[in-house]
């Protein structure tokens, strides 16, 4: 095992050429019809779905709490290990692979694949609605204690546990490729447990389910970004909020992301996650410098510490009486990670050869929870601190209401220039949607091609082109919450393989550090 030699693989010997498609058979042809066949069933018989995937979610969540919570919190503790365990001196890519990007590009791409909608959609939305419904037993009369809860529960849910489960599969995938010449493909991570068996039904059942988690959990982050985008539209210049306008903005978004996907990875989604860091970074600036700066700042220290303070009683699942809280945030945010974990595990895998695992888990998992603890402050510490300090209702009231997709552009309606800040951050939501889009039809391609990442542009314009459609068929059959369930669906399966996924790794390092 710990030569590429002792591997009875060569990528692309299970390939079909069919009409200039790189196919790697069954997994693109079941994956591809399954998914073909859903879009047409729920668009077809709509109700229905909706109602299926309405008592999906609850069902799955309070059934499977412990499963989800036990996963995510072995991830964390595993990635911790790796830190400090000589294995953090194996280099991806052998001991003379240097990195193929900048610090700063690797970044840009982490955060543009990894979180981008999901911050702009929940960054002032969460830590409101935390604060006025505290978790674990707090009183919301007790303004300074919910208010301290209500950031640590937001920043639980954005810090090490969801970029812990990132870490693990894009770890096991870099090394497996780079170290030892397996295909970047998820069954290539499990063949020091297996074997040559991986190439075979086994390894076909695993890449399959990759697909189906990757496309649904991209599915639900498309369905937020696409609700945020025509609230913001909506409000901004009255445009009508109705299904036909997700539909529309939909499929021009996906337009947007084949420009990209046909470009390729350096030129089309590197450059998008760059313009979209440089936006962000700018909106965040502009926030700390004419909002609370110093609550802002003192938010930032205070909240890390209550998030480590409160670490272990929000991991845990025995004995909670705040079932609501954490069937309905916490479950349903492990299962979205876990589903999004093949798509942003396998692109940052792409990009991160020629680091060392220790460098990698620092740079994936403490440096993006830091500044998700930032982000939160500034965005969500912002709106509490204008309900507290100046009486503004208008976040509040979005809680109260349930339009979360509103809660960004009311908390900078105060604000200077609050138009342009409002139009800023609609161009952020499509940009981080096409950039997602992109990042996802790339890997979702990488798989059903058998490891291959140079397979026709045919197959990523496929891909591109049903992520789209996945997220209509969704949208127009129950909304936000279909998308929800069916991340949670795919997310399920995926928690038991990831955690398989640590134990082959480990096995993997070992053997290679030997």
């Amino acid at each position: 095992m710990s030569q590429p030699e002792t591997v009875d693989y060569e990528i692309g010997q299970d390939n079909v050429q069919v009409l200039g498609l790189d196919i790697h058979n069954p997994v693109f042809v079941i994956s591809g019809a399954v998914i073909v066949g859903f879009v047409i069933l729920t668009l077809v018989f709509p109700e229905p779905t909706a109602e299926m995937f309405g008592a999906l979610r609850p069902w799955l969540t309070s059934t499977f709490d412990w499963l989800f919570m036990g996963a995510a919190n072995i991830f964390v503790l595993f990635c911790l290990f790796l830190v400090v365990s000589p294995l953090g001196k194996v280099r991806l890519g052998g001991a003379d692979a240097r990195p193929d990007f900048s610090y700063a590009g690797w970044f840009a791409m982490l955060f543009a694949a990894g979180m981008g909608i999901g911050l702009m959609f929940f960054g002032v939305l969460e830590p409101v609605y935390h604060f006025q419904n505290p978790p674990l037993g707090v009183s919301a009369e007790d303004t300074e204690a919910a208010r301290a809860i209500g950031m640590a529960a937001t920043i639980f849910h954005w810090g090490l546990h969801p970029w812990a489960i990132y870490a693990v599969v894009a770890l096991a995938l870099a090394f497996f490729s780079f170290n030892m010449g397996l295909p970047l493909t998820i069954r290539s991570a499990f063949y020091p447990i297996f074997g040559n068996a991986v190439w075979g039904w086994f390894g076909h059942v695993i890449d399959t389910l990759a697909v189906f988690a990757t496309l649904f959990g991209l599915a639900t982050s498309l369905g937020f970004g696409a609700e945020q985008a025509t609230a913001g539209l909506n409000y901004l210049f009255d445009v009508p909020a109705t299904d036909t306008t997700k539909v529309v903005l939909i499929l021009l978004i996906t337009g947007a992301a084949l420009t990209s996907v046909v470009a390729g990875l350096e030129a089309g989604v590197k450059r998008l996650s760059e313009i979209n860091m440089l936006l962000a970074l700018l909106l965040l600036v502009f926030l700390i410098v004419v909002g609370p700066t110093g609550e802002i700042i003192s938010g930032f220290f205070g909240g890390f510490v209550n998030y480590i303070k409160d670490l272990v009683p929000l991991s845990n699942w025995v004995g909670r009486e705040d079932t609501d809280f954490m069937h309905g945030w916490t479950t349903f945010y492990w299962a979205w990670w876990i589903s999004w974990s093949p798509f942003v595990g396998m692109f940052i895998a792409r990009v991160s050869k020629g680091r060392t695992v220790r460098e990698f888990v620092v740079c994936v998992l403490i440096i993006p929870t830091l500044v998700c603890v930032l982000w939160m402050n500034a965005f969500g510490g912002t709106a509490v601190s204008q309900f507290l300090n100046e009486g503004y209702t208008g976040v509040t009231e979005t809680v109260s209401n349930w339009t979360p997709e509103l809660s960004l552009f009311k908390m900078l309606e105060p604000m200077p220039l609050s138009g342009i800040l409002s139009f800023v951050g609609i161009v952020l939501v499509i940009v981080f949607f096409v950039t997602s889009s992109d990042s996802g039809s790339l890997v979702i391609d990488t798989i059903t091609a058998g490891g291959k990442i140079d397979a026709p542009v045919a197959q990523r314009v496929f891909w591109c082109v049903f992520e789209g459609l996945v997220a209509i068929a969704l949208l127009l059959g129950g909304g936000l919450g279909s998308l929800q369930a069916a991340a949670i669906a795919t997310g399920f399966p995926f928690a038991i393989v990831l955690v398989l996924m640590c134990y082959s790794t480990f096995k993997g390092l070992r053997a290679e550090r030997a």
